[in-house]
């Protein structure tokens, strides 16, 4: 007899196959992502009557921005040590340290993306769109909102950055979060990662195991939903209201909205370590603290439009 269990049981396949290369789903959620994000420029470029040819430009300068920062943002604000002890590891799919072993590209932070933005647009805005910092930025941050909404879908497909446990309808056995690949191979004794994960769910001899995964909230996809109405949001405010003629309104909405979002979630997502861990800090989360002065320059700005 197969035990029944009441949560939702999250397993998912790392991708889809094509030939022999695999499509992740978590890089696929990016390629939607910036895909979309060009998408919806596209059409503000031409409302604004600027030449397509500076979107290719904000396109690469975004994609750089993003992914430098993400990076660099984790390694800075959650896992400082990797410059001294894996600095390899920082920008490469790989990790040396205890023992070689290829990770694939993981450990990104929002925040340090959002930091990367605002800089590359600094020289994007006067070098190449020949416009104020504050009009870029109102414009860039609707397709970042967005996007936003499809790397945490990615977070969820990677079982990552998950929540507290809970007894709720809500919770969910994230898998792949509580079985690392190797204690997977080791507890089943099958050589192939994925075959163990399958058999841990499916298989009743593997029963005790799956009892063991406890049910959390999946923090992913509460974060996901609510960016959707910040996107929402922010693109009626473009389209539907006079807030792109005050420079800075749309931007700063964006920098409440989104950072209240997620200092609102962090509360029930589980600690992803960083400068929380000192005693002077514990109140909150790492990603609380460092959401806390992006709302405040959201506030900023939407008290002080400029009416252009």
């Amino acid at each position: 007899m197969v035990t029944q269990f009441l949560s939702f049981v999250w397993n998912p396949s790392e991708g889809f196959e094509i030939g022999s290369f695999t499509v992740r789903f978590y890089s696929l959620m990016f390629v939607i992502a910036f895909g979309l994000g060009w998408y919806v420029m596209k059409y503000i470029f031409i409302r604004e009557n600027e030449p397509l040819e500076k979107l290719d430009s904000l396109f690469i300068y975004t994609v750089i921005a993003t992914l430098i920062g993400a990076r660099l943002g984790h390694v800075i604000f959650y896992q400082p040590e990797l410059f001294r002890e894996d600095p390899l590891s920082i920008f490469l799919p790989i990790r040396t340290k205890p023992s070689f072993e290829f990770t694939g590209f993981s450990g990104l932070a929002s925040h340090g993306a959002a930091i990367a933005i605002i800089l590359f647009m600094i020289y994007f805005s006067k070098k190449i769109m020949h416009k104020s910092l504050l009009w870029v930025l109102d414009r860039v941050v609707i397709p970042v909102a967005s996007g936003a909404v499809f790397v945490r879908l990615g977070n969820f497909f990677n079982s990552e950055i998950v929540g507290h446990e809970t007894t709720s309808s809500f919770g969910i056995k994230f898998v792949q979060d509580f079985y690392s690949k190797r204690q997977a191979v080791e507890n089943t004794q099958i050589a192939n990662p994925k075959e163990a994960y399958k058999a841990i769910v499916e298989n009743p001899q593997f029963s005790n195991l799956l009892e063991a995964v406890p049910a959390k909230h999946p923090s992913q996809l509460y974060e996901a939903f609510f960016y959707v109405f910040v996107f929402l949001i922010l693109f009626f405010m473009y389209w539907k209201t006079d807030a792109r003629k005050k420079e800075g309104l749309i931007f700063g909405t964006f920098m409440v909205l989104l950072w209240s979002v997620r200092f609102g979630v962090e509360y029930l997502k589980e600690s992803q370590g960083g400068f929380e861990t000192y005693p002077l800090f514990n109140a909150l989360t790492t990603g609380q603290w460092l959401s806390i002065p992006f709302i405040l320059i959201g506030f900023y700005f939407i008290f002080r439009p400029k009416k252009v």
